[in-house]
């Protein structure tokens, strides 16, 4: 009775569509069965906040997602406010109780031997857009840089006397990002044959054969149809070259502060979940290698 007249105010005074209507009629009795399985002389009115949480544990239990635990969880918040409004209950157990925090997927990135495998001299041809292919993918691995910082890059912006690039991140804040000799002989030679071949319409690092400055789209393209020579990855973007690159700095010893700072990030825990990838690396092999993992 309690949960009818709820669902009659959704439907009558707030104009809920009928779905939304049998959505909320779905979860509230859904709960009511949970809880009347374990006592039937339970009542709405006698639910407390630990009776909650072992709902949604339960929940958790037959496989669904925080997400759905959380709508649901909306659903008995709501019922419970307009209950108490209207003196049906005499206190909001579902106030208080927290829903299961989502998991945001980990960071995809490329295994270290196949990025060294992309990059091979091998594996590209001599002509210009295969040259500026594999910069631009080196340059993305070796400096952890963003999409737009790759794309608004000058050539004064590189200096190769310092071995330092400047780049212009997220809210025009300006860093400086160090590389070393192997990307500095490669921009040689890519800024080289750019310059015989290539009649520049811009002060741009990379342009297209037409000589204009590369756009988002195009380094996307490049990206993707050369990572997924080496990867069976879904995602093949920029991001996933610069997530490469702080998982390989991680890998390799170097502390989160340097790589927050090389990355650009505002905070701490933005680069802290790349620790989290190379925890999930470790169990991988932990697991292949223990006999009793």
């Amino acid at each position: 009775m309690i949960v009818e007249e709820f669902l009659n105010y959704l439907r009558f005074e707030r104009n809920y569509s009928q779905l939304t209507v049998q959505s909320y009629g779905e979860d509230l009795r859904d709960f009511e069965s949970y809880f009347k399985n374990l006592d039937n002389q339970l009542s709405w009115e006698a639910v407390d906040a630990d009776l909650i949480r072992g709902w949604m544990e339960s929940m958790m239990d037959k496989g669904n997602t925080a997400t759905s635990v959380n709508r649901r969880l909306s659903a008995l918040r709501s019922f419970y406010r307009f209950a108490l409004t209207q003196g049906l209950v005499k206190a909001n157990p579902a106030h208080a109780v927290t829903g299961p925090r989502k998991r945001h997927p980990l960071p995809q990135f490329m295994k270290e031997r196949e990025i060294d495998e992309l990059l091979e001299p091998e594996m590209w041809g001599n002509d210009y857009n295969d040259l500026r292919a594999r910069t631009i993918i080196m340059m993305f691995y070796v400096t952890g840089m963003r999409l737009a910082e790759l794309v608004s890059l000058d050539d004064q912006m590189v200096d190769f006397a310092r071995r330092e690039i400047s780049v212009t991140g997220k809210r025009n804040k300006q860093r400086i990002i160090p590389f070393g000799d192997e990307l500095a002989e490669t921009l040689h030679e890519y800024i080289s044959l750019r310059d015989q071949t290539v009649d520049r319409q811009s002060s741009a690092l990379f342009v297209t054969p037409q000589g204009e400055r590369m756009n988002a789209s195009q380094v996307r393209y490049v990206v993707s149809k050369n990572v997924g020579r080496v990867t069976t990855l879904k995602k093949r973007t920029p991001h996933v070259l610069r997530h490469t690159f702080a998982t390989a700095m991680l890998n390799h010893e170097a502390n989160l502060e340097s790589v927050k700072k090389l990355l650009g990030h505002e905070s701490l825990s933005t680069t802290e979940i790349y620790t989290h990838t190379t925890f999930e690396q470790l169990k991988k092999v932990y697991q292949n290698a223990h006999p009793r993992a």
